[in-house]
């Protein structure tokens, strides 16, 4: 199994050697816990540290972590039907985002490789954001999610290293045929960060302590269908998950064209990826022998 090439553009660690630092006092003073001592929290999304029951994350996208706090602490106000969402903490001032920080109240959990139960929050949590307008971030957005997102609707041409991506996307795309499934807000970036709370044991997951919890949402417009197949094909490409999994979800509509909607969506973020290499497509090139067994 590959490693998974760098995918989540919305956090990135302070440059800095060795680990990266924890948030510093002035940030940790607008969001109420100057006096905490920052503790590290693995087994998260990105970096992260608690402090008196805050959670602190850098974020990249200012305009993006803004956007996606105040779409969960209206999603936790009204609650999502067997998912915790993290509700966003403001700073003393107001804003959501100071200085490259965010924060959220802690919750419980960490990050497994439970791919379908990833999937099955993935529809919970759609059926939430189905009630929310369309964003104008989604529209306004041209990083490299938004562009490959384009891509592999037929809606943008972007030219892609033909050695890390572009040439399976090139020959996949010839597969693709237009889907009618109603778009809706999603949460297009899933895979890896859903936490789980509870012991797992070798024959699965143990009893859970509380529902998963999703701690932020990345914008898309598009099915609830294609979010669900992102998550199958980044399980398979960088998860080691079973090819049967595809299978488990083939009574979502138009299933064949949403995994390859999918996977040419994941096909254009490696292949836009500075930190991407032929060795980190291996695992796309898998997905894509499963996938297009379907087709």
């Amino acid at each position: 199994m590959t490693a998974a090439p760098p995918q989540d553009t919305r956090a990135q660690p302070p440059a800095a050697a060795g680990e990266p630092e924890g948030p510093p006092l002035h940030v940790r003073t607008a969001f109420g816990v100057r006096e905490a001592e920052p503790r590290p929290r693995p087994h998260l999304p990105g970096p992260a540290w608690t402090c008196d029951g805050i959670l602190l994350r850098p974020v990249s996208d200012t305009v993006l972590a803004a956007w996606s706090a105040a779409t969960t602490e209206e999603l936790a106000a009204s609650g999502v039907d067997g998912v915790r969402v993290a509700r966003p903490v403001r700073a003393s001032d107001g804003r959501r985002v100071v200085s490259g920080w965010a924060a959220c109240h802690d919750v419980a959990g960490q990050v497994r490789p439970r791919h379908d139960d990833v999937v099955a929050v993935s529809l919970r949590l759609h059926r939430a954001t189905a009630k929310l307008a369309r964003p104008r971030l989604v529209d306004d957005r041209d990083d490299i999610l938004a562009r490959a997102d384009r891509m592999a609707f037929g809606e943008r041409s972007v030219s892609l290293d033909a050695e890390t991506g572009g040439d399976l996307f090139a020959e996949l795309v010839r597969r693709r045929v237009p889907v009618t499934v109603p778009s809706q807000l999603v949460h297009g970036d899933l895979f890896g960060t859903v936490l789980f709370d509870g012991p797992d044991t070798p024959e699965g997951p143990g009893t859970e302590q509380a529902p998963p919890a999703v701690l932020d949402v990345v914008p898309f417009w598009r099915p609830v269908e294609w979010a669900a197949a992102v998550v199958v094909v980044d399980a398979l490409a960088w998860g080691g998950a079973d090819s049967g999994i595809v299978g488990r979800w083939s009574h979502l509509v138009a299933w064949p064209q949403m995994l390859l909607h999918g996977l040419l969506f994941r096909l254009a973020v490696h292949a836009q990826h500075p930190a991407c290499t032929k060795e980190s497509l291996r695992g796309l090139e898998h997905a894509a022998r499963v996938v297009t067994e379907l087709l």
